[in-house]
């Protein structure tokens, strides 16, 4: 995972964070319930399309949009992780999918049952 602190309590939270991020790469997770119970109940995202996708709209559309089973896989780069609270972990990393380039940003929350994406944003990176 990310080594970006000493402090193991820290650690751990980052890992958890960035662990559940990439699970939601994965194919076989966009199409399963384990990919419905990694989102928050008020998750909001702001796509790279500038679309607002809410919790009911995500977990609709979440095997069918990029990097499900039909559809190009998202390459990760960059990925980096900061505790902002003992229950708040912002990533911020850069995804290609399909040759489009984009910055994206997750705020990832404890709650009772474990870590949960509560916020993402894609933003595209201009050609060239």
């Amino acid at each position: 995972m990310i080594d970006t602190t000493e402090n193991p309590e820290e650690q751990a939270a980052i890992d958890a964070a960035t662990d559940g991020e990439l699970r939601l790469h994965d194919p076989a997770v966009r199409a399963s319930a384990v990919g419905v119970r990694l989102f928050d109940p008020e998750f909001v995202e702001v796509g790279a399309s500038g679309r607002r996708w809410t919790y009911e709209e995500m977990v609709a559309a979440l095997p069918t949009l990029h990097g499900g089973a039909d559809s190009p896989r998202i390459e990760v780069s960059g990925m980096r992780g900061v505790l902002l609270a003992p229950d708040l972990v912002h990533l911020t990393y850069e995804s290609v999918i399909a040759g489009r380039r984009a910055r994206r940003s997750s705020l990832w929350r404890k709650g009772d049952t474990g870590w949960r994406l509560y916020y993402h944003q894609g933003t595209p990176v201009p050609e060239g």
